[in-house]
């Protein structure tokens, strides 16, 4: 199923912009839509297009990619193994999964320069060191990031239209909703938490409207990302699955700071950091990073020895929780959650969520530690910080907050605490339903 997806458009600049000069590029988790979104960009907006799948078409297309010298040829044996005419100028050439297959990326720049076709790839782990470390990157490339499908997604998905412009307006002119609009849009919010953002995840949801067979779908996902892991931990000697693994455990801890004890106690900080950036190139996880000195430079202040880890999914990490039974959730345990009658931490969830958001966003994620409070993320505004708490429960205490924006008073230009409640203004401090945070 190809669900409407915002990236659509990011196509299109592309190809009107772009597409004559440089490759496009999307990176993302696996299981996210990638090739689907792709493939249908090559239906809607080309005359024909050819899809390379490097998982499943790589022994009968290795050998092209080999020699390169007579690209008359290579198109040619293209458009017959695939049964596709192609086009000069109006035909798009996709390589899906190219991290399986790094010499075809490296073909890119004598592609692009041919000029005859559009070329478009799509990975997961393009990054990741054994990738790239036998290849030229070619400069002919411009990349863009791929999430989960987001709340306003997930509303289209569902023949909705209406709520985000609604929860757009009132933000923009930070008036309320009212209680019985806010108690449905939250309403609307915890499903899409429960269910999360994973296309396939979503389709069964349309389909069948059975939360156990969503959530066995998720539970399936959770397996494969762990199984990707595994094998980059036995051939890397790294520590990437059991960073996923424990991702619950330490979101639930009271502080959330992601213990690097869990790699064991004799881990050594070299492989810990390595295996961070390992499974953050993956996108199955979002990192947050605390910022020693809060300034609109966040970089320059990484403190790369104090982290926060989220799951990418929200979605996922909901399953996740409930990982410790061979059965999937029972329907009853989501629809708890969508009413918020479920007996667990549910801050560990919106904070998730929020993370999520920030990051589809292109937000990267920084909170601040200090006096012994914390800031839950900061987000540059100009040249000032916007500080953000988020609050499951007792939204009117905010007690982090209010001694940041003292002690960093002049570097702060606005304060949100992000909460269950509708929109309100008090004390200088707004108040805003998590549904609103995608439009920080």
């Amino acid at each position: 199923m190809a669900f409407k997806r915002k990236i659509y458009e990011q196509f299109k600049n592309w190809k009107e912009n772009w597409a004559d000069k440089r490759a496009l590029l999307v990176q993302g988790a696996r299981r996210i839509g990638k090739s689907t979104i792709v493939e249908e960009f090559a239906k809607n907006e080309y005359e024909s297009y050819v899809l390379i799948n490097f998982q499943t078409d790589l022994a009968k297309i290795k050998e092209l990619f080999e020699d390169l010298s007579d690209l008359d040829n290579f198109f040619r044996s293209l458009s017959l193994i695939y049964g596709k005419k192609l086009v000069p100028h109006k035909s798009l050439i996709v390589f899906d999964e190219v991290q399986l297959f790094p010499l075809a990326r490296q073909s890119i720049k004598q592609l692009v320069a041919d000029g005859r076709f559009h070329y478009m790839e799509t990975g997961s782990l393009i990054t990741l060191r054994q990738n790239v470390e036998k290849i030229l990157i070619p400069s002919e490339e411009k990349c863009i990031n791929m999430y989960p499908m987001d709340f306003e997604e997930f509303l289209w998905a569902k023949g909705d239209d209406i709520t985000i412009e609604l929860i757009r307006e009132n933000f923009l002119n930070k008036k309320s909703l009212g209680d019985a609009v806010h108690r449905t849009i939250i309403k609307k919010f915890r499903l899409y938490m429960a269910v999360g953002g994973m296309p396939q995840a979503v389709a069964e949801l349309l389909d069948t409207n059975d939360y156990s067979r969503v959530d066995e779908i998720k539970r399936d996902i959770i397996q494969l990302y762990h199984n990707d892991l595994k094998k980059l931990d036995t051939t890397y000697n790294l520590s990437t699955s059991l960073i996923f693994d424990a991702v619950p455990s330490e979101l639930s801890s009271h502080s959330r700071l992601f213990k690097a004890t869990v790699l064991g106690k004799n881990a050594r900080v070299s492989r810990n950091y390595s295996s961070f950036e390992a499974i953050k190139d993956s996108m199955i996880v979002n990192i947050a990073n605390n910022c020693s000195d809060p300034n609109f430079a966040f970089v320059l202040n990484k403190d790369i020895s104090c982290q926060k880890i989220f799951m990418g999914d929200t979605g996922l990490l909901t399953t996740q929780i409930f990982m410790n039974s061979n059965q999937p959730i029972q329907e009853s345990i989501y629809k708890q959650l969508i009413v918020d009658k479920i007996n667990i931490n549910l801050g560990m969830i919106f904070e998730n969520a929020i993370a999520q958001i920030l990051r589809s966003k292109g937000y990267e994620l920084f909170f601040h530690n200090f006096d012994h409070h914390e800031i839950d993320f900061m987000i540059p505004d100009g040249k000032k910080i916007i500080p953000l708490e988020v609050k499951s429960s007792v939204y009117k205490s905010h007690r982090s907050l209010d001694l940041f924006c003292n002690k960093y008073s002049k570097q702060v230009s606005k304060q949100y605490v992000i909460c269950g409640k509708d929109l309100k203004t008090e004390s200088g401090i707004t108040f805003i339903p998590f549904y609103m945070a995608m439009f920080l």
